[in-house]
């Protein structure tokens, strides 16, 4: 990891390294005095565990640019919320109606972020909305996805949310 952060798109600087590990310190410490009830004798060791756990925290999962836009995820935050109710309601009464069609299979989705952070972000949102499930990915690279009707345009529903949510949280496509 390149701490100044000079060429590499998504590479991190150094100031938002100093920035995140102030970020996580001081929730390792709140943490901590969450976990000693505040008792003044157990500030020093808790500063001394919130160090290690920040230095540990940054070496396991470094700071990566990202761009978070507060604007767009409001307006992601929204649509999520609102596909889900309707997913939700959809789901039952899919599951809850024997002449509703309940078709379950797999679906192969090429996702456009390459695997890593991004990928994982984006699956784990894409895992919260009702009917859909990743499971993995395939030998070509496309993730498996479990859905509840086959039928349905799953996979450009999914290319939609994909753009969606990595232009709230600033990772276009073409940057990723």
């Amino acid at each position: 990891m390149n701490l100044i952060g000079a060429g590499n798109k998504g590479e991190a600087r150094w100031s938002n390294v100093m920035g995140s590990a102030v970020i996580r310190a001081i929730g390792f410490f709140c943490f901590w005095l969450v976990l000693t009830r505040g008792d003044p004798a157990d500030l020093g060791p808790g500063l001394i565990a919130a160090a290690a756990a920040t230095w540990a925290s940054l070496k396991l999962l470094p700071v990566e640019q990202w761009g978070f836009r507060p604007i767009k995820f409001a307006g992601f935050v929204r649509h999520f919320l609102h596909q889900s109710i309707v997913a939700g309601v959809d789901v039952a009464l899919r599951a809850l109606h024997p002449r509703l069609p309940l078709q379950p299979g797999f679906v192969a989705y090429q996702a456009q972020l390459p695997p890593g952070r991004k990928r994982n972000t984006f699956c784990a949102i894409m895992s919260l909305m009702p009917g859909t499930l990743p499971c993995g990915t395939s030998t070509d690279g496309s993730l498996a996805i479990h859905c509840l009707d086959v039928t349905q345009p799953v996979v450009e529903q999914l290319s939609m949310e994909e753009t969606l949510c990595m232009g709230a949280l600033g990772s276009a496509r073409s940057d990723a």
